[in-house]
């Protein structure tokens, strides 16, 4: 498993591309990368000083490791271009979202697949990759798999493809759940009379110390919300106009919500099939 490939390089897969080159997982000459406008091959070769390609098939027959990172609706036009390129001992790493393994399996003619759902943190660092394998991938290439998405962040492997669906309505769409509040706030700031400068620094050290706290802590969430509320205070005031807004309730639906589309999207994939 010394080289890697990516068919598809926009921005996950220049996150995975910084991330494993900056831990030395892989070295620039050991991995390539497909893309089919020229000015973006250009742009992916003077940044990370890697191999590139317009040939998907190049790509897929260059790494032990071949990262689809391209949109789900381009998939089944790439898997036709790259299927007949794929060797049996290689892997095939989708961070495809909505593709589920047994079509990665039946439209590319292989076995050894790897389904990821990562997230817009990995790409500083700081990503949420959660993960499953078939069993075809053996213990020791689940740990260079397991290698490689932990230099974007944090990774969690499960056995069940099901959990994969459900990270990405919690861990992969979240950002924009975070985004959201945070705008929000800085919203709030502004109309209370602070510059949307001195507003977005507020909110911004407040909600990353808030998390490292809860990270640090042993705490349930409830018992450090306890924590910073006094009875009859301004927190207690403000904590109970979002409670009647039905702030918990709508965040639980609109998570679930996702996940319900992520449902819909798989059925109509694979209706558009029959």
């Amino acid at each position: 498993m010394n080289k890697i490939s990516f068919i598809g390089t926009g921005t996950m897969a220049s996150a995975m591309i910084k991330c494993i080159t900056e831990k030395g997982i892989y070295k620039p000459d050991n991995i390539m990368g497909s893309a089919p406008r020229k000015k973006r091959i250009e742009e992916i070769k003077e940044r990370f000083n890697v191999n590139m390609t317009n040939d998907n098939r190049e790509a897929a027959q260059f790494g032990d490791i071949v990262v689809l990172s391209i949109k789900p609706q381009v998939f089944p036009k790439v898997a036709s271009e790259i299927k007949d390129s794929l060797k049996e001992n290689q892997i095939v790493l989708s961070i495809m979202a909505g593709v589920d393994i047994k079509s990665l399996q039946t439209e590319l003619l292989h076995k050894k697949v790897v389904r990821v759902m990562p997230n817009t943190p990995a790409q500083i660092g700081e990503g949420m990759s959660v993960w499953t394998t078939t069993k075809e991938v053996s213990p020791r290439e689940k740990e260079k798999i397991k290698e490689i998405l932990a230099s974007m962040g944090k990774e969690l492997f499960v056995e069940d493809e099901g959990y994969i669906d459900m990270a990405t309505a919690l861990s992969a769409t979240g950002p924009a759940y975070v985004f959201l509040f945070l705008e929000a706030m800085i919203s709030a700031g502004v109309h209370l009379g602070f510059s949307r400068r001195v507003s977005k620094e507020l909110v911004y050290q407040t909600a990353l110390g808030s998390v490292l706290f809860a990270i640090n802590s042993s705490k349930h969430t409830a018992e450090l919300r306890d924590m910073v509320t006094s009875p009859g205070g301004t927190t207690a005031e403000a904590l109970y106009e979002l409670e009647k807004g039905g702030m918990r309730t709508v965040i639980e639906k609109a998570i679930y919500a996702a996940y319900k589309r992520t449902q819909y999207l798989k059925k109509v994939a694979e209706e558009k099939k029959k």
